[in-house]
Parts: C-alpha cells; sequence; structure tokens
C-alpha cells in the first residue's frame, strides 16, 4: 500500500504560533544574580537573597524578569504589602531595583523604586533560647553538632563562623580601633569583662577577624576536636578553612532545626543562639558598666560594630 503524503505547505501559508511562556524562575533569577555580582553585589548573603526574591515575583506574576516595567514592579509590591512583613517587601524592592537599573535597564542609574509600607503589624517574636534549652537541643545532636551548639550560645557566633574557629596566634584579630565605638574610652579593654576563659579568634562578616571567647570547658573539648591538617569546606558558595571537627555552616543549623523540633517541639532557628548570647550577656554586663557601654561591649563581642543592631537582639 502506497504512503499517503502529506500535503506540502506553502509559503504563504501561515505557520501556527505558540505563545511563548517565561523560562524557569529559578533560572531566570539565578542568570540576573550571576550579572549583578562581583560589581553591584559583593556580598553572597545578598546575592543570595535577592535570588530568591526574584524568583518568587517570576512566580507570582508568571513574567520574564527582563521584561517586568516600574509600573507593574510598584503595582506588585503594593499587593504584597497585605501579605508580607516590611522586612520582606523591602528585600523584593531592593531586588527588583537593582535589576531594572543595573541589568534590564528599565530603570535610569540612580533611580528608585517608592518605598511600599507593608499593612502588615510586626510583632516580634521571642527568639533566644536559654541555657535549659540549648542542654535539651544539644541533647539530640551528634557530638559535633552538639558542641558548636554550646559554643555558639557560648560566644555569640554565627553558624559560618563555626567553620573558621582559630588560635589568635595562628588567625590573628584585625585592627578595629578605627571602626570601634571603645576606642579612646575608658571601656576600651573592657571587652569579656566578668569572663574566665580562652580566647579564639572566627571570621565574620566582610572578612572581619575578631576575638571570642569560650569557656575553659568547652576550649577543653574544642581543642581535643583539633583536626590534624586545616581543611577547605564549603558552605553556601564561600570556602572557609576549617580547623575543628565540629559542626558549621548550613549543615549545623540544619541540624540545630531538626533537633530543636524534636527536644521542644518548635524552633526558632540557630540564630536564636546569637540572640541568647546577647541577652546573657548585656544581663552580665549591667554589673560592670552602664547601659549604653555595655551595648557597646556587646556590640563588639557579637562583631556587629554598631550598637544600634544589637538592641534587635534584646527584644
Amino acid at each position: 500500500m502506497a504512503k499517503r503524503s502529506r500535503p506540502r505547505r506553502g509559503r504563504d501559508q501561515p505557520r501556527h504560533r505558540f505563545r511563548s511562556r517565561p523560562s524557569d524562575p529559578q533560572k531566570q533569577a539565578a542568570g540576573i544574580v550571576k550579572r549583578l555580582q562581583g560589581t553591584r553585589i559583593r556580598s553572597v548573603g545578598t546575592a543570595r537573597n535577592y535570588q530568591e526574591r526574584l524568583a518568587q515575583i517570576a512566580t507570582r506574576l508568571d513574567v520574564a524578569l527582563t521584561a517586568l516595567t516600574p509600573e507593574r514592579a510598584v503595582a506588585y509590591l503594593q499587593g504584597r504589602a497585605a501579605e508580607v512583613g516590611q522586612k520582606t517587601l523591602d528585600m523584593e524592592r531592593q531586588a527588583v531595583q537593582a535589576m531594572m537599573v543595573h541589568v534590564t535597564g528599565q530603570m535610569p542609574p540612580g533611580a528608585r523604586l517608592p518605598v511600599v509600607k507593608s499593612a502588615e503589624p510586626h510583632r516580634p517574636r521571642p527568639r533566644a533560647y536559654s541555657p535549659a534549652q540549648v542542654r535539651a537541643v544539644a541533647a539530640k545532636q551528634d557530638a559535633r553538632n552538639a558542641l558548636a551548639t554550646e559554643i555558639a550560645h557560648a560566644s555569640g557566633i554565627r553558624a559560618h563562623e563555626l567553620l573558621t574557629l582559630g588560635r589568635p596566634d595562628e588567625q590573628p584579630p584585625d585592627d578595629r580601633r578605627e571602626r570601634s565605638h571603645l576606642t579612646g574610652t575608658a571601656a576600651e579593654g573592657m571587652r569579656f569583662a566578668g569572663r574566665d576563659g580562652v580566647v579564639y579568634t572566627v571570621v565574620g562578616k566582610g572578612g572581619l577577624v575578631r576575638e571570642v571567647m569560650l569557656p575553659h570547658r568547652l576550649a577543653e573539648r574544642l581543642d581535643a576536636r583539633r583536626l590534624d591538617a586545616p581543611e577547605s569546606v564549603f558552605d553556601r558558595g564561600v570556602r572557609y578553612l576549617q580547623r575543628y571537627d565540629i559542626g558549621g555552616g548550613q549543615p549545623f543549623s540544619a541540624s540545630f532545626s531538626r533537633a530543636s523540633l524534636e527536644a521542644l517541639g518548635k524552633s526558632r532557628g540557630a540564630h536564636g543562639l546569637r540572640y541568647g548570647y546577647a541577652q546573657n550577656r548585656m544581663r552580665e554586663l549591667m554589673h560592670h558598666a552602664e547601659h549604653r557601654l555595655a551595648l557597646a561591649l556587646v556590640s563588639e563581642e557579637m562583631g556587629h560594630l554598631r550598637p544600634g543592631i544589637t538592641q534587635t537582639y534584646l527584644r
């Protein structure tokens, strides 16, 4: 049986047209942020936040990010104002603004999207973990992460800073006098006042190396887990030099949240350990200094260098 030939389409017959669909929101957002990194975005954390927000916007609007106009962006933000808090709303505005100015050219250099106020009332929720809660959480973790939990609560260091612990002779602290609120005051030598322990250093935000103090009992346990040679580890795209076999970074945060849910039925995140440190330390320092000075000391110890930021940890 002869094959039936298909009728050939003439040149003047119209092709079927299909509506082009936006590509995957995550890929769109990653492509935008990649173009912003190195020149407009230097912080890994900011890049990660921008990518999350841009992917969210592309998903909700079902639109190609490169085609987003300032008018539609403002309309989107006004709609979001009834759904999210001010912090999320500001992050989405900043991410879209950076994209439109530096990538898509929808806005001229220096232009800004209007600030939209969230309709959601801000209700700060308690974040700090008490010593008893820390012990309960640590009891649900393996040895590496349990020690990291106790260290973070006792020193106020961040999850990624756990990966950078070192001795001052091998990782000297930076000179912070130009940025310190204590420089030239009687309190310049009061850091860790009222505490006794062993001083280590960590690498904080912006690569700033600062001193932290651990109680002797934790220092002994930490030194027992010192690696024969430092190891390179990557966390959220950043390389760290790890000298101790303890938890840190994103894997530690995940371990802490799981253990907190199991032990307490809820999780405030590993950052809640930092809240606990700030509040405990303020109570201690009030025996040695007036409130403003105590706040500046806690700010120095936590690596903020701005007491105003530290105040948020005291709620």
